[in-house]
Parts: structure tokens; C-alpha cells; sequence
């Protein structure tokens, strides 16, 4: 999973799962919804990304769970519900009232 590059920069509107699949159009408010210092979004990329251990050379595809259990579309569906997740979290906390730490 990857950003598309558009002018030499990671575009983070879209989404790149593999050669037939990106996910288009995403707000970019969603990357607001942080994790420990990370966006939920860029979380789940690196977290289901397609890797090689370097020194054992076996290789980590997140999508072999997806096949086994046939859900071939698992990551793409944990994307888009994530994505879901942080703009309704976002829309929620704008609604909650301020609250005044302030001591009298």
C-alpha cells in the first residue's frame, strides 16, 4: 500500500492497494484521527503493508489471511472502514462541548 505521487509528493486523497485497486477521494480531515502519534489511515498501511524480513527472507502478506479465511477483500474493507471510523470520530469530537480546565 502506498500514497499516490502526484508532483513528485505523496498524495494522500489516494490510496494505492496494488496494480488493480486504489482507493480514491479520501478527505483529508481523516488523517486528524491520531493514534499515538499517527494517523489510523497510515496505521493500517503500514501495519498490512506486503514485506520481506530481511534477514530470514520470509515474506509477510497480510492479504494470505484474507485468502484463507475467503475474504480476498479484507485489507481493502479494513481501509475503508477505518477511513469511515476517523471522519464519524472527527465529526463526534467537533460536537462535544469545550470543557474549561481552568482553576478559580
Amino acid at each position: 500500500m502506498r500514497f499516490q505521487k502526484a508532483n513528485g509528493e505523496d498524495d494522500k486523497r489516494t490510496i494505492i492497494l496494488n496494480n488493480l485497486v486504489k482507493v480514491e477521494n479520501i478527505p483529508l480531515q481523516a488523517y486528524e484521527y491520531v493514534i499515538n502519534g499517527k494517523s489510523a489511515i497510515e496505521w493500517v498501511m503500514e501495519r498490512y503493508s506486503y514485506t520481506i524480513h530481511t534477514e530470514s527472507q520470509i515474506p509477510n502478506d497480510p492479504n494470505a489471511w484474507g485468502i484463507e479465511h475467503n475474504q480476498p477483500q479484507y485489507i481493502l474493507n479494513l481501509l475503508l472502514q477505518i477511513i469511515t471510523v476517523s471522519m464519524r470520530t472527527l465529526h463526534l469530537v467537533a460536537k462535544l462541548p469545550k470543557l474549561d480546565f481552568s482553576t478559580n
